[in-house]
């Protein structure tokens, strides 16, 4: 199949005659295969006498040989997959088999992709970029401090590099287009935090999709954005270079060196909030983030601090 749908990722008609030479097959059995694309992956197939077959919207599919090219300039090992679980899932099924050096976790279709709170992430076969790091961390739990948020600064540089410059963070781990969500990053560690762990760090973007009723809140795609199909493969890389240039300032100068950048990429700096912890609704106006990624608050005529991942920020109707 995956041949096949190579052939037909262009979007453009191509006869079943084409098809079947292409692949070596009888044009009964490019239609069996059709069939299987449709049932298997989701993917819709339109049929047109005298023309001959197309998907209803191109796909860009993960080409793996210059994404291994790119990330081995790096350090970096990857895995791509057809169909997984999740890629964190994935991701945390390697730390026990050992890893030594970064690994990225590439997948064409999440069957159970999550983002924070359990909530799950919509995943259609070869439309978003479902993204799962896993780092090795030597010296403590500390060296953590801001990695979620430098990975938001990452995302965001890589969407304004594919067309979309008006990405802009929301606290903790969200990036936004004019209030609509684009991507969301989410944070998992193995280990003993105190010395040598692993964080498998998840990122997703909205690449090519167009629409769908799964999602419960307001969306937006690189594609929506831009009118045009972006390449995962080139976003994956492009993602992954700006992760590279994030983690090493981390690493050399603190999240404290990298605090005022990011608040100048919040979307939400300066505005009325609620601070959602459970039944609790904390009003209050964004200060910003102190030198370990938490939220600073104005509320009730002082400041407070909050950091946590059962957090939730909404803006308040009269911000």
């Amino acid at each position: 199949m995956s041949k096949l749908l190579n052939l037909l990722q262009d979007g453009r008609f191509h006869s079943g005659q084409d098809l079947g030479q292409a692949l070596g097959v009888s044009r009964s059995a490019v239609w069996k295969q059709l069939q299987l694309l449709e049932a298997d992956l989701g993917l819709v197939v339109h049929k047109v006498r005298g023309r001959g077959y197309r998907l209803a919207t191109p796909v860009s599919l993960l080409n793996p040989e210059p994404i291994n090219a790119a990330l081995a300039l790096l350090g970096w090992d990857v895995s791509t997959y057809q169909i997984l679980d999740s890629t964190n899932a994935q991701a945390l099924r390697t730390v026990t088999q050992g890893v030594s050096r970064p690994l990225l976790v590439l997948a064409e279709r999440q069957d159970a992709g999550r983002g924070r709170r359990g909530r799950p992430w919509v995943s259609p076969y070869a439309a978003n970029l479902y993204y799962s790091l896993v780092l090795p961390v030597h010296g403590g739990i500390k060296r953590l401090d801001g990695l979620s948020l430098v990975a938001g600064m990452a995302t965001v540089q890589c969407l304004r590099a594919h067309g979309v410059h008006s990405a802009m963070l929301k606290w903790p781990n969200d990036v936004l287009v004019q209030g609509q969500k684009i991507a969301g990053i989410l944070l998992e560690l193995v280990g003993d935090p105190t010395e040598q762990c692993h964080v498998v760090l998840g990122i997703g973007i909205n690449a090519n999709m167009r629409d769908t009723d799964a999602i419960d809140q307001q969306w937006t795609s690189i594609y929506l954005q831009t009118q045009q199909l972006v390449d995962r493969s080139a976003l994956a890389i492009s993602l992954s270079d700006a992760l590279a240039q994030y983690l090493g300032r981390l690493d050399a100068v603190g999240f404290g060196a990298l605090r005022e950048e990011w608040e100048a990429l919040h979307a939400w700096q300066g505005k009325a909030v609620n601070l959602v912890s459970g039944s609790r609704v904390i009003p209050g106006t964004v200060l910003g983030i102190n030198d370990q990624g938490a939220l600073r608050l104005h509320v009730d005529g002082k400041e407070e601090t909050f950091s946590g991942g059962e957090l939730s920020l909404r803006l308040r109707d009269d911000s």
